[in-house]
């Protein structure tokens, strides 16, 4: 799983998807989380998918070793934007045990991440258990609402 890495088209991707929400074109249920860069400080930016879980709203990396992810566990807050409208989160990243009843309810939640884990080789059918089997390996984070 280490030499997993996104797929080529993702950057442009990402960018298609921040230009549409700039916009105020909602993309499905795709947000935009801005973060400042670890290194550089420069806001950051990443489209994902999160989805509500036990009444909590979480997101999942699509690869274990995801910038963004790593920007988002140094920033430990960041924006969350759909379209015009943005709130202010805490980033709370989970730890083996946590993630794992998360990871489980990806699949059914996210059905577009499905198809983009078993392109990039994560998982060969998807199943609940193969995502669940990820934990500690794939980084998953809570938005919690910021004080």
């Amino acid at each position: 799983m280490s030499d997993i890495a996104p797929p080529r088209y993702l950057k442009s991707m990402n960018r298609f998807v921040k230009a549409l929400q700039r916009l105020g074109i909602h993309t499905g249920p795709a947000m935009v989380l801005t973060v400042p860069g670890r290194k550089s400080g420069r806001p950051r930016s990443t489209h994902m998918t999160p989805f509500t879980f036990r009444g909590e709203l979480y997101t999942v990396a699509g690869y274990p070793r995801a910038d963004w992810a790593a920007n988002a566990r140094a920033a430990g807050a960041g924006t969350l934007s759909r379209g015009r409208r943005s709130r202010e989160v805490t980033i709370v990243e989970l730890d083996a045990e946590q993630s794992r009843p998360v990871l489980r309810a990806f699949p059914a939640q996210v059905p577009v991440g499905v198809g983009f884990a078993k392109r990039s080789g994560l998982v060969r059918d998807g199943t609940p258990e193969e995502f669940e089997s990820l934990a500690g390996r794939l980084p998953v984070f809570r938005f919690d609402p910021a004080n």
